[in-house]
This record gives C-alpha cells, sequence and structure tokens, in this order.
C-alpha cells in the first residue's frame, strides 16, 4: 500500500506540473499594423520588446502592413491573430476589441491666400457649407480619410461630386497653396500628431495662419454614423506661435482598436490586456501617443463588441489557474484515488494464492502447539522447531511482498510465540521423566 501510495502521489505531482507548464507557456500572437513607419507600428513594437523583458504568457509577432485597412484584410483572411484597425472603416464580423490604441480626430482648415494685384478676391471659407464646388486636398495615401470627409459633406447636404477631392502627401502640401491647386485641407489623426502638424505649418504662407473649420454637425454625423464620436481639438494642440487652434474646434473623432478574433481563448486575450496595461507605463517614456490607450467599451451596444476575455480583465474578473483549472485539478484527485484503490486491489488479488498459503502456514503453526504439548520427542519437537523456522520465513517474505499485512504479521508473531512457549515447557518437563519413560531422548547431562 505504502508504494501504491507513493506511485499516486508522484503522478499527482507529474500531472499537475504538466498541466501547469502548458498552461503557462508563453503564447505567440501575431499582430497586424500599419504603417510601417507610424506611430501605432512603433507602440506595438515597444510593447513586443516590453513584454519579452518581463518575461510574460504572451508575446506579440508584428505583421506590418501599408494602412488599417490591410491590417484588416490581413485579419479577415486568418492571417493574423490581433490586428489595430480603424473604428470607421467595415470591421471584420469575427473582430472583438480588446483595447482602444488611441482616437483620431478629424481636422479641417482653409489655408490663408494673399491676394496678388489685379486678382479678384475669392470669398473666404470659413463653414463647411462653403466648400461646395471648392477643392480639398485629403492628406496621406489612404482613401479612409476621403470617406470621412463624404461623410461630413454628406451631413452638410453637400454633394461629394462637386467637390474636387485630391490625396496629398505632406511634401506636397506647400507647392499646393503657393499655386492654389487646393482651397482646404482634411486629415485624420491623433490631437498631437506631428504628421498633422507639419501639414499645418507647411500651408502658412507669407506668415498668414490658416483657418481651422468647425465641425459643428458633429453630434448628428455621431447619431447617424456610430462609428463616429463628437469631440473638440484642444487649443494649440498643433504648435505654432499664435496657437493653432486659438480656442477649441469641435470636431467628430474614431478610434483605433487592438482586436482579436471571436473564438480566440478568454485566457490567453485576458492576459494579453492585463500586460498591455501594465506595459503601458514603462512604453510611455519613450512614445507618449502610449498614454491613449484606453480600456475598451464592455457595454453591450458598443459598435465594436468587447472580447469576453478583454471584458473579464476590466471588469475585475479575470481567473486565476487555481480557478481555472479547480475543477480538473478536483477529478485527477477523484481519478488517482480511484486508480490507487483499484490497483491495491489488483495487487492483492494476485497475491491471494501468497495470502491463502501464510494463512495455511499460520493454521499449521497453532496445530503445532498442541501437538508439542503432547509430544513425548526431543527428536519431535526439535523437527517442529526446524518447521516452524521455515514458516517464519515464509511469513516475512510475505509480509515484506506485501501479501499481508501489519495486523496479520502481529497474529502470527503471538502464535509463534505461544509455540516456542510450549515446546520449552515440553522439553522442560521431558527433561524431569526418567529415561525410560521418554521416547528417543536425549542422553542425560552428568
Amino acid at each position: 500500500m505504502t508504494f501504491v501510495a507513493l506511485a499516486a502521489t508522484l503522478a499527482l505531482v507529474g500531472t499537475l506540473s504538466g498541466a501547469y507548464y502548458f498552461a503557462m507557456r508563453p503564447v505567440n500572437l501575431k499582430i497586424a499594423v500599419g504603417p510601417q513607419n507610424g506611430d501605432d507600428a512603433k507602440v506595438i513594437q515597444a510593447l513586443d520588446q516590453a513584454f519579452i523583458r518581463d518575461h510574460d504568457y504572451v508575446r506579440l509577432r508584428p505583421v506590418l502592413t501599408s494602412d488599417p485597412l490591410a491590417s484588416a484584410a490581413a485579419f479577415s483572411a486568418h492571417k493574423v491573430d490581433l490586428a489595430v484597425i480603424r473604428g470607421d472603416l467595415a470591421v471584420p464580423k469575427d473582430a472583438q476589441s480588446v483595447a482602444v490604441l488611441h482616437k483620431d480626430v478629424a481636422v479641417l482648415w482653409v489655408p490663408a491666400k494673399p491676394k496678388a494685384e489685379g486678382e479678384t478676391p475669392e470669398a473666404a471659407i470659413t463653414k463647411i457649407t462653403q466648400l461646395a464646388d471648392r477643392r480639398v486636398g485629403v492628406i496621406g495615401h489612404t482613401k479612409a480619410n476621403v470617406d470621412l470627409l463624404k461623410a461630413i459633406l454628406q451631413q452638410y447636404s453637400i454633394d461629394p461630386a462637386r467637390v474636387e477631392i485630391a490625396l496629398l502627401p505632406i511634401s506636397d502640401v506647400a507647392e499646393a497653396v503657393r499655386n492654389r491647386k487646393v482651397d482646404a485641407f482634411i486629415a485624420a489623426g491623433p490631437p498631437n500628431s506631428k504628421i498633422i502638424s507639419e501639414a499645418i505649418a507647411a500651408s502658412v504662407r507669407d506668415a498668414l495662419e490658416p483657418t481651422f473649420l468647425a465641425i459643428d454637425a458633429a453630434d448628428a454625423i455621431a447619431t447617424n454614423y456610430p462609428t463616429y464620436e463628437a469631440s473638440a481639438i484642444p487649443a494649440g494642440a498643433f504648435g505654432g506661435a499664435p496657437a493653432r487652434p486659438e480656442n477649441d474646434v469641435k470636431t467628430i473623432s474614431y478610434s483605433h482598436h487592438i482586436v482579436a478574433r471571436a473564438g480566440m481563448s478568454d485566457t490567453t486575450i485576458s492576459a494579453f490586456t492585463r500586460q498591455l496595461f501594465a506595459a503601458r507605463q514603462s512604453v510611455i517614456a519613450d512614445l507618449p501617443q502610449a498614454a491613449k490607450i484606453e480600456t475598451p467599451d464592455t457595454d453591450k451596444d458598443a459598435t465594436i463588441p468587447v472580447h469576453p476575455g478583454a471584458a473579464a480583465y476590466v471588469d475585475g474578473e479575470e481567473r486565476s489557474f487555481l480557478d481555472r483549472y479547480s475543477d480538473y485539478i478536483w477529478f485527477s484527485l477523484i481519478g488517482l484515488s480511484a486508480l490507487g484503490s483499484i490497483g491495491a486491489w489488483f495487487a492483492s488479488y494476485l497475491k491471494k494464492d501468497e495470502r491463502i498459503a501464510n494463512t495455511s502456514q499460520r493454521d499449521r503453526l497453532l496445530d503445532m502447539i498442541a501437538v508439542a504439548r503432547g509430544s513425548d520427542s526431543f527428536e519431535e519437537l526439535d523437527a517442529m522447531q526446524s518447521e516452524a523456522d521455515d514458516i517464519l520465513r515464509n511469513t516475512l517474505n510475505s509480509f515484506e511482498n506485501g501479501a499481508i499485512e501489519e495486523a496479520a504479521l502481529t497474529a502470527f508473531s503471538i502464535a509463534l510465540e505461544q509455540f516456542h512457549s510450549a515446546v520449552a515447557d515440553r522439553k522442560a518437563l521431558l527433561a524431569r521423566i526418567p529415561a525410560p519413560a521418554v521416547r528417543n531422548s536425549r542422553p542425560q547431562a552428568v
């Protein structure tokens, strides 16, 4: 039984150790993010390094793409496990939000136009409604910002077809202003975006500051397009002297989400979410934009539903290792106990013949006690003692093999003691009887 218990204990320890190893070994997740030199990619790469440095459970493998649209496509094609996507674009059907990486605002501005000699002055653009039949430059390479502009125009009852739209890199902004190729610009990014600041600075001509256009219909746009929110650009968000803008400007915003596939393990996503917000503090020192990372919206009517694993972290319901596997551990204990009992019964069954033989020998020993008390022969008594020695040897071997238990050994010891006492008493009696009366008597000592 001792060996069976030891084997069961070692099996349990091995099972628990193996379960803990497989449950806690690092998990590598591919995450699509773009563009390659963008702030989002830098933040994800910094988080990846922080996870490695802290020996965290979840590790990231960044897959760089051209833009959030390409990241969403990689996610939809099941090429990655996670992706950074724009909330105002088509969201993959099985995507669930893990965190909000940051929020972008729409920035509309009109560059100042110095009046040349002999030139007919144009009416100044101070409202979005005046963009009809004008030319608008969209900063960047993605058409997502074009769709953003169209949503704004439609809210103001402006047919997008009446607006000439051109995609412009930052390097072409100054030339477009100088040659009057555009009447206004639109860009989207974080309120402290370096790219937008550079684009605005490039649109300044002859020290004349641009005019920022407020999206006064932001609340209506947010109602009609749930992916957008009413927001504001803080005064001085884009630097400059005077501040750009000089006052808060009403606008709309949208979120960049880190999304995971709906079927991914809740445990893995909970761990990733916890690591994300723990590592954010160490990343902020080098990348201030990491401070914009927020928890996802856990409401059931959220535009992008939250992943259950992320919701568990946000709601403080994340389960520990024992919480997750306590049922398995409990059933393992019951199973091992049952196996131990079955093993003990089987071992006992295999030693049944040996146990029966030992019981027979013990009965023989008890019979020899009565025989010894009536024996008239020293030789007979010596033969029985020799037989008792053999029975003792066999009994001890059976005990060591586990065929008999300690209680049986104790009973045998009592019987053996009684036998030796009976033999000793009979020999003492025979020694006092006259020689002719004793068969096969030994010679008397002189």
